[in-house]
């Protein structure tokens, strides 16, 4: 060993600090020879009842430990803030940066020299990765894996996809609420993320497609017992990364973006993941804005999954996964290393697809050109986004009549009405819901259709918010308008009746109202006031980007690699 290890600076001291340190860890049966100088790798783990997507992450730190011990390291686990998507208020997207923040901490203060990433649910991923970018240790993901596929009355039903779908049928009559209650026990049939391309699988797939995890780490189900073993393969690699001091800022390059970028296109993947990757770049000093997800905007959809397509991600697991995905692009990949201390190329060299309906060759795609789609005009000065891939084409070139909600209550409060003043055409228009107004930019950008045109066989219009919307959502949704209302955006001044032009192919969005009308209305607008005024919420509101820059927290873009010296006796 030519270099002392980082945490022979808790461990390795004869004095008595070190005494304190393996004192106390020796209470859990740890020999003399634990505390030799070998690499001590943390499990950062994300394990919570109230995160089922994460319920199985137990069992997986399981299989890391087994292979930290293999490869000679000591494997110590530790619990961090989880975040489940489905049972957080007001927005698991709220506390994304609280637990950057504490994977962040935890990961300084103790005593070790490389982590794993154990995650899934959809902020969890990111979370982890923006904490683990700012410390700069040896550091590489294993996900929970998704679910398995939904059943329902003999068919394949998607996380969330179906949950949209089977809504709007009850709302328009044509499924029964008990029908709609049955659905409910088939949606979600093991531990496991959901099984669409959703945020989560979309994250797991951008985390391999950057080399950040081992190849097939996005696809294999939860349950597998594929997955376990590559857990195992995890824990081994690590202690090679901390002796080849492989971190993530030698893997999270601009080219590793690029191609996360490339690949979200191709795998139809989640809006989420635009904000998620401006918050890492953030962390490890890659200059990446939104014009850079513009080189996705030409690459076709070739993984039919939905919500983009018609297969969910068992399918895609068994017809090849990310490796498949990556093959298809190699002519488009930029040549950036990975955890395995090689280039890109390496995580998809051999693979075979084994289902083709599933993963489309390049030339015959599901659909041609989806990549996301940035906007920009007078409505959105910073950007807003759309998912072509999710969204109906003939919708994409619009110009209409406004129908403005105010905030989230207003639209609940209405949206069911039958007077509402509405048209198939009209484009809806909600208001407070970015990242200071919600707080926390929550999924309600896909509002639903409403009532009085359900019933008239609607399902599809352009909604236009600073709000997100969630990765197994699906439509015509324009979302992350910039600046946000709250922040006093061009947004905050639309009023029902306002026309607005739409140009996905031109990249346009446009409030079509006169200068000086929006000068008038601006001088005469207030924010609300915010919905909190203590704690983490208040510390959000106060500090907190706007969604072109990744709605990180301002004070924690960057990174300290600095060893923490002052001991706590």
């Amino acid at each position: 060993m030519t270099k002392k290890r980082r945490s022979q600076h808790w461990y390795g001291k004869l004095d008595k600090d070190g005494f304190i340190h393996r004192s106390w860890m020796k209470n859990q049966g740890f020999p003399d020879h634990a505390f030799d100088g070998r690499p001590i790798i943390g499990i950062c783990n994300t394990w919570s009842e109230l995160t089922p997507c994460n319920s199985g992450l137990r069992d997986l730190a399981e299989g890391v430990k087994r292979g930290v011990w293999e490869a000679g390291g000591f494997p110590v686990e530790f619990p961090v803030m989880s975040l489940g998507e489905t049972q957080m208020k007001p927005t698991a997207m709220l506390f994304r940066n609280l637990l950057a923040m504490d994977v962040e901490e935890s990961i300084r203060a103790y005593g070790i020299d490389g982590v794993v990433l154990l995650g899934g649910c959809d902020k969890t991923t990111p979370g982890q990765l923006m904490g683990a970018a700012s410390v700069d240790l040896p550091a590489i993901v294993i996900s929970s894996g998704p679910m398995l596929n939904g059943k329902y009355r003999g068919q394949d039903i998607g996380s969330g996809t179906d949950v949209w779908k089977f809504s709007e049928a009850v709302r328009a009559g044509e499924m029964t609420l008990q029908d709609f209650m049955n659905a409910e026990s088939g949606m979600s049939r093991s531990a496991g993320v959901c099984m669409t391309m959703g945020t989560a699988s979309t994250m797991a797939s951008l985390v391999e497609a950057m080399g950040m995890s081992l190849p097939t780490n996005a696809a294999l189900p939860a349950v597998d017992a594929r997955r376990l073993a590559l857990a195992h393969l995890t824990g081994k690699r690590i202690v090679e990364m901390v002796d080849e001091d492989l971190k993530p800022s030698d893997i999270l390059t601009k080219e590793a973006f690029e191609n996360a970028i490339l690949a979200n296109a191709a795998v139809g993947g989640s809006t989420n993941a635009v904000v998620h990757l401006l918050a890492l770049a953030g962390r490890v000093g890659v200059d990446l804005t939104l014009k850079d997800f513009e080189i996705g905007s030409d690459i076709p959809l070739l993984v039919n999954c939905m919500p983009s397509g018609q297969y969910l991600m068992e399918d895609f697991c068994y017809a090849g996964g990310v490796p498949v995905v990556l093959n298809e692009l190699k002519p488009f990949l930029r040549p950036t290393k990975t955890v395995l201390n090689k280039d890109i190329a390496a995580h998809y060299e051999g693979a075979e697809c084994f289902n083709r309906d599933v993963i489309r060759p390049f030339d015959d795609p599901v659909k041609p050109a989806a990549g996301l789609r940035v906007l920009r005009g007078n409505l959105a000065p910073n950007g807003a986004i759309v998912k072509p891939s999710a969204a109906t084409d003939a919708l994409l070139e619009t110009e209409a009549e406004a129908y403005v909600f105010e905030n989230i209550e207003d639209m609940k409060a209405n949206i069911d009405r039958d007077d509402l003043p509405v048209t198939p055409e009209t484009l809806l228009v909600l208001k407070g819901c970015g990242p200071k107004g919600y707080p926390g930019m929550p999924e309600v950008g896909n509002m639903p259709i409403p009532a009085k045109l359900v019933k008239d066989g609607v399902r599809d219009m352009i909604r236009i918010s600073d709000a997100r919307m969630s990765g197994t959502a699906f439509g015509t949704v324009i979302l992350h308008v910039s600046p946000e209302a709250q922040a006093g955006g061009t947004l905050a001044l639309v009023k029902t009746g306002d026309r607005i032009r739409v140009s996905a192919s031109t990249g346009q969005l446009d409030l079509l109202v006169d200068q000086t009308e929006l000068d008038a209305r601006r001088a005469a607008w207030q924010p609300d006031a915010p919905h909190y005024t203590r704690g983490y919420a208040k510390l959000y509101i106060d500090h907190v980007l706007q969604a072109d820059q990744g709605a990180d927290l301002d004070f924690l873009v960057g990174k300290d690699t600095r060893l923490v010296t002052r001991e706590s006796h």
